[in-house]
């Protein structure tokens, strides 16, 4: 694989899990793939982000689980292993190797060439080796980009010279600071908020906003900051970070002004403000877009502007949903439509059809793995209000189950379910509370079936378990329609 030369039906930049499943797909379409990485395949996902977060996380929520079971209480009061934890943690990153990966590629056919990919016209990309060479791909059919994130910093003074956390410091540290500081209230923040508080920093949160998951329902977050606050964190809402700097030199703290005239000092900062699109230096001028911009994809995630429609975009970097499972389930499809379209076939392009991103508009689901989890589906409140649609709202309180009782003493939950009041299907659902995270695929499968009331009475929960949840939405439902 020598040659400075090389075509293949289709070339995908980016090997996260977006990148590797959309050449996954199109080489069992019968095209043949080739993916450009620069860094270790698997991607942000697998390195710094989803794999090593949930790593860290899962003795931290264990143990609080744990605290609250009888008869195990004292014996899960310590404090946490940390060596042992970040042992675990780095065996989950593979110890940020990625041999595995290269050899799946290799069982699917479908070629590597590691380097810095930049488009350089249509249909045309120079990789950038490692060794200093130049290889040119040209694409027959398509060019997929699956580039995915990079941290978004926020415009603030001196925050170039602290060496500030991203994500992916705070996923690969191997060292507790005794504080830390973490700015921002999304996903990324509060469960790193709940990771590095449990193993022995103290931690402050700084939330620009008056909650945290704000693009969740209100009582996801509310019950999230109550936990992280009684677990010790330092949460603190309606402040921005003004100015920060190490001011006795490169190691000694970091010394935090905020908008309300207070000052924060800490070991280290974290910068949890979300992401911005890694498109920044991937040849998109050559093709007519504007370098470091969002990919704004049709539907069957065809670039749009590109003339003759042979740029693809999945993943983060369309900026449709930023989650992982997202951008897979994305790749597949999007897999389906060019091999679909290479072949000549007709598109199945209704709802819920093979060539249809439907779920991409109306059933992404996300979990939050924090103490306690948040889960959700579909629709918010929120956002049915601000599209205008109608729902009927119903909520429970899942301290009242049976299974709950079973999980946790002290359990703290609540569940709501959003429903179209013409059709009685189910369009969105927000589940909180310890354990629920496994709730999350039966209410994505209520959505995607479009399941209505009738037809969920006769799907049977267990006893005693938290998934009669469904029945007791069902029963809350009928009883307030009488």
């Amino acid at each position: 694989m020598s040659d400075s030369s090389r075509t293949y039906d289709v070339i995908v930049l980016g090997a996260g899990p977006a990148g590797e499943n959309l050449a996954d797909r199109t080489r069992a379409a019968g095209l043949t793939s080739v993916i450009v990485e620069n860094e270790l395949l698997g991607g942000e996902c697998s390195f710094w982000a989803c794999e090593p977060s949930k790593a860290l996380l899962r003795p931290v929520v264990a143990r609080a689980d744990a605290l609250r079971v009888p008869g195990f209480r004292r014996t899960a009061e310590g404090p946490l292993d940390i060596p042992t934890v970040f042992a675990h943690r780095d065996k989950i990153a593979v110890n940020w190797t990625d041999d595995d990966q290269v050899d799946w590629l290799k069982s699917v056919s479908v070629d590597l060439v590691r380097g810095h990919g930049r488009l350089d016209g249509p249909r045309q990309v120079v990789v950038e080796t490692r060794e200093g060479d130049s290889v040119r791909l040209t694409a027959r059919q398509v060019v997929g980009v699956a580039t995915g994130t990079v941290t978004a910093f926020p415009d603030v003074p001196g925050l170039d010279s602290v060496r500030p956390w991203t994500n992916r410091e705070a996923t690969a540290a191997s060292e507790v600071p005794d504080r830390l500081a973490i700015v921002g209230g999304g996903v990324v923040a509060v469960e790193m908020a709940t990771v590095w508080q449990a193993l022995g920093s103290q931690v402050t949160l700084l939330v620009r906003g008056n909650e945290v998951l704000n693009r969740m329902e209100p009582f996801a977050g509310k019950m999230v900051a109550a936990s992280l606050e009684e677990a010790g964190v330092d949460v603190r809402f309606e402040v921005t970070v003004t100015e920060v700097a190490r001011r006795d030199g490169p190691d000694s703290p970091v010394h935090i002004t905020l908008s309300t005239g207070d000052s924060v000092t800490a070991d280290e900062i974290l910068i949890a403000t979300g992401r911005a699109p890694h498109t920044a230096d991937i040849g998109l001028e050559t093709v007519g877009l504007t370098p470091g911009g969002w990919l704004e994809v049709d539907d069957t995630y065809r670039v749009k502007g590109i003339e003759d429609g042979w740029m693809y975009a999945v993943g983060d970097v369309n900026h449709r949903a930023l989650m992982t499972h997202q951008g897979k389930y994305q790749a597949r499809i999007a897999g389906a439509i060019i091999g679909a379209r290479a072949q000549g076939e007709p598109l199945d392009t209704e709802k819920w059809g093979a060539h249809s991103s439907t779920a991409d508009h109306t059933a992404v689901p996300q979990v939050v793995f924090t103490d306690p989890d948040v889960t959700c589906v579909g629709l918010t409140t929120a956002r049915a209000e601000a599209t205008g649609r109608q729902v009927d709202v119903v909520d429970f309180d899942l301290a009242h189950l049976a299974g709950s009782v079973q999980y946790a003493e002290g359990y703290r939950g609540k569940a709501r379910m959003l429903l179209d009041p013409e059709r009685g299907t189910v369009l969105g659902v927000t589940f909180v509370g310890p354990g629920v995270q496994e709730l999350l695929y039966s209410a994505t499968v209520a959505v995607t079936t479009e399941a209505t009331v009738e037809q969920l009475w006769h799907a049977v929960p267990a006893f005693p378990t938290i998934s009669e949840v469904w029945l007791r939405l069902l029963e809350a439902y009928r009883d307030r329609a009488k």
